[in-house]
């Protein structure tokens, strides 16, 4: 750029900067960029503040349901009509907690909405004997705790939720490790067995009629894994979305033990989820 076409204001100098135009023309310049660069330019000035928190550059932006998403998930009643599309578009970035705190939802910076479904909130076979499970504080989940198998016959897990996602299609992954995970530097796989006998078979049916079935053999220790479950489109970001899931290994002729569980979590087709 021309040293005349600054972002400084160079009063009694004659050069005219970005601050100098108007701020409607600002505005429609920071709608095509993404919101982390409109952030980022909202320090430069006071115009480029101000021009940052128009509702037209962040509307396009926000989920088409996103009224009833921020009624939902922000903490106060009408916060559609109260805040500016910027605070919406803010609130909805935050993670909140739903369904007695089993369920975390958040928009992604492209308007995707996506969900982690913890395993407190599923049904498990023996989940309450300490026989087979341990519930186990751990910093490696966002919910604070994971569920560790010790070992089981047979092994059923079912759960579900209900949510108004915007229409699109999505993903959705059970999160699963092989071995325990570390506490400080321990760290041991050795009570890992029986998972590279028979498959464990994923599912899920969506309320619009959707349904997707999968097999993964466990073989690989040491690491959270996210195994995709399948894919769905919702049609409607106006009715709320239904979805029953579940993941078993119930062949009797052999014990299988030593696997960490932490969640369920759907997201947009199209994240990337290299990271």
């Amino acid at each position: 750029m021309g040293s005349g076409f600054s972002t400084s204001n160079n009063e009694g100098s004659g050069a005219v900067g970005l601050g100098d135009l108007p701020e409607n023309c600002l505005a429609m310049v920071l709608g095509y960029l993404d919101p982390t660069d409109i952030c980022n330019l909202a320090r430069v000035n006071r115009a480029f503040h101000r021009a940052s928190s128009a509702d037209f550059i962040w509307e396009p932006k926000l989920p088409e349901n996103y009224r009833i998403l921020s009624e939902k998930l922000m903490f106060y009643g009408g916060s559609s009509e109260c805040l500016g599309k910027k605070d919406i578009y803010a609130g909805l970035c935050s993670p909140v907690r739903f369904s007695s705190g089993t369920k975390e939802v958040w928009m992604e910076k492209g308007g995707g909405i996506c969900m982690l479904a913890s395993w407190k909130g599923m049904k498990i076979t023996g989940i309450d004997d300490r026989r087979y499970w341990s519930h186990v504080p751990s910093l490696q989940s966002r919910f604070h705790t994971i569920a560790y198998l010790h070992q089981i016959w047979w092994l059923e897990v079912e759960g579900d939720l209900e949510f108004e996602f915007p229409a699109g299609s999505y993903s959705l992954f059970f999160r699963l490790q092989l071995g325990r995970p570390p506490k400080g530097q321990y760290k041991t796989t050795q009570h890992v067995h029986g998972w590279n006998i028979k498959p464990v078979r994923f599912q899920f049916s969506v309320s619009n009629g959707e349904h997707a079935t999968s097999q993964h053999f466990l073989n690989e220790s040491g690491k959270w894994q996210r195994c995709h479950v399948g894919d769905f489109v919702i049609q409607s970001s106006y009715k709320p979305t239904k979805i029953n899931f579940s993941m078993t290994q119930i062949d009797c002729t052999h014990q299988k033990g030593g696997l960490a569980l932490d969640s369920v979590f759907i997201c947009p087709k199209k994240l990337d989820l290299v990271r």
